[in-house]
C-alpha cells in the first residue's frame, strides 16, 4: 500500500480528527507555535498539520514525539489500558474445575 493511502472507515476518521484537535489545543494552551512544536519534535511543520487534522498517514512515532514535546507523552500509556471487553471474553473462556478427591492422612 503507497504512503499516505490508508483508508478508513469514518468512525475511525473522526477518531483520529478528535485526537488531532485534542493535541491541537493541547499546543495552543502552551501557547506554542506549530513551528516551535515541529522543530522539538524533529518533524517537519506539515507532518504536524497532518497529525492536528487528523491523517491516519502519520506514524505512531511521530504522535509520540509531540506528546512528547507537550508534556503528554503519559497519555499514551492510557490506551487499551482498561480493557474491559478482553476481561469479559477471557473470563467466559474460564472453565470452572472441580475439586479433585481428599487426600487420606496417614
Amino acid at each position: 500500500m503507497a504512503r499516505g493511502s490508508v483508508v478508513l472507515l469514518p468512525k475511525s476518521m473522526k477518531l483520529l480528527q478528535t485526537l488531532g484537535e485534542n493535541i491541537k489545543l493541547a499546543r495552543l494552551r502552551r501557547k506554542l507555535t506549530m513551528s516551535q512544536v515541529a522543530e522539538r519534535a524533529g518533524i517537519s511543520r506539515p507532518t504536524l498539520s497532518a497529525l492536528e487534522k487528523g491523517s491516519p498517514a502519520v506514524s505512531l512515532g511521530v504522535v509520540l514525539q509531540v506528546l512528547l514535546v507537550l508534556g503528554l507523552e503519559r497519555d499514551l500509556l492510557l490506551l487499551a489500558e482498561d480493557d474491559v471487553l478482553g476481561r469479559k471474553l477471557l473470563d467466559a473462556e474460564l472453565l470452572v474445575k472441580e475439586r479433585g478427591p481428599k487426600m487420606k492422612r496417614k
